[in-house]
């Protein structure tokens, strides 16, 4: 299958940008370094392209139901102006997919990962059908820039999009900004993909936002906010940041095959009348036999996905496997997310094998780092 291309594929070849497919898109990699991208954000800002995410809008009377009866957390308690993070299961409780919603006051904005976009739209229009909400897929006509790090307000207030003072997981309409850099339109002056949407939200740990708008808009933007002074980062380095902030990544940490009681994403779940509501309430109430858990090298070694980890001691044994593993640009040690037996316990001491060479690291909980995306 081809891959799509963003509307900002020329931007990113123009930079030099090393592509790479990524849930059926064609999409940079890095720009020649992942570590200096990565530190741009932690230090100052750097700008992504999210134009691969799904993007849905869920509207009508029976919009707020819809999404209740498709994802675990609870709409209805959710007010206009703000977002929250949620998971859509599978009926047997497993996870199709970890995904933002946002209440605007035309509707709901759904946010799926690219690759479950499909499955994602599937199952709200299985529940539109019995609610009679309305479910538009508008990906062909939105992009999405993200702009994250300690400088990213004042970058993209002088890129002309004013940020207000948005708190974390607030969102608003976005003041569609001009190919000459004026803003035209005003907040909450219709839907996508009419007028955009603002949001403080991110994936990095860094205070941050994310900028979905129409398609012909999203070049000069783009412009404007590496003019502003952010970096252009990529998916190499926004996976070091998340794995640094011990965010589970869809395909790798969770999956279909996992529960959020395992994943430790309880507290995602908080609707009722879900697909996979009694699933999830059997496996709360049976209780883990393993967790999603973070490791720490204090040796020498850097893990990456599906090593296997075992106890210390006299008698060493199995008690699980990494399914993420990096280097931290900025711990500069090696750091990963596995399941590991239930029994394991915070602080408990493990060895990870690294391609038949043992690693020693500690049982942590995440962050790794000192980053929160609310400061």
């Amino acid at each position: 299958m081809e891959l799509r291309r963003s509307p900002l594929d020329d931007r990113h070849r123009q930079l030099g940008a090393t592509m790479t497919g990524f849930g059926g898109w064609d999409m940079p990699l890095h720009y020649g370094s992942v570590v200096a991208e990565h530190r741009a954000v932690r230090e100052s800002a750097g700008a992504f392209d999210l134009s691969h995410l799904g993007t849905l809008l869920v509207t009508g009377s029976g919009a707020q139901d819809c999404v209740q009866r498709s994802f675990t957390n609870d709409v209805a308690a959710l007010p206009v102006g703000r977002a929250h993070y949620t998971l859509c299961l599978t009926d047997d409780g497993g996870i199709v997919d970890d995904l933002l919603v946002y209440r605007l006051d035309w509707g709901l904005f759904v946010v799926p990962n690219a690759a479950n976009a499909a499955a994602v739209r599937a199952v709200l229009e299985e529940s539109a059908a019995a609610t009679g909400a309305t479910v538009t897929d508008v990906k062909d006509d939105l992009a999405c820039i993200a702009v994250q790090g300690p400088a990213s307000a004042d970058i993209v207030t002088a890129a002309g999009v004013d940020v207000g003072d948005l708190g974390y997981l607030d969102c608003a309409g976005l003041p569609v900004p001009a190919p000459g850099g004026s803003a035209v339109g005003g907040a909450g002056t219709g839907a996508p993909p009419d007028a955009g949407v603002l949001a403080r939200s991110g994936y990095t740990g860094e205070r941050g936002y994310e900028l979905f708008l129409p398609v012909e808009t999203a070049p000069s933007l783009w412009d404007r906010i590496l003019q502003a002074g952010a970096e252009p980062v990529a998916l190499g380095a926004r996976d070091t940041l998340r794995l640094e902030m011990g965010y589970p990544l869809h395909g790798s940490d969770i999956s279909p095959a996992t529960s959020p009681v395992e994943a430790g994403l309880g507290w995602a779940v908080k609707g009722s009348g879900f697909r996979g509501e009694a699933a999830y309430a059997a496996a709360k109430e049976a209780g883990p036999a393993r967790r999603l858990r973070g490791l720490r090298v204090t040796g020498r070694g850097i893990p990456r996905a599906h090593c296997p980890v075992s106890s210390r001691g006299d008698a060493p044994a199995p008690v699980g496997e990494t399914t993420s593993g990096t280097f931290s640009p900025t711990l500069r040690v090696g750091v990963a997310l596995g399941y590991l037996d239930a029994a394991v316990q915070l602080g408990d001491a493990v060895t990870i094998d690294v391609r038949g060479k043992p690693v020693d690291a500690e049982v942590v909980r995440p962050p790794f780092v000192d980053a929160s995306p609310k400061d």
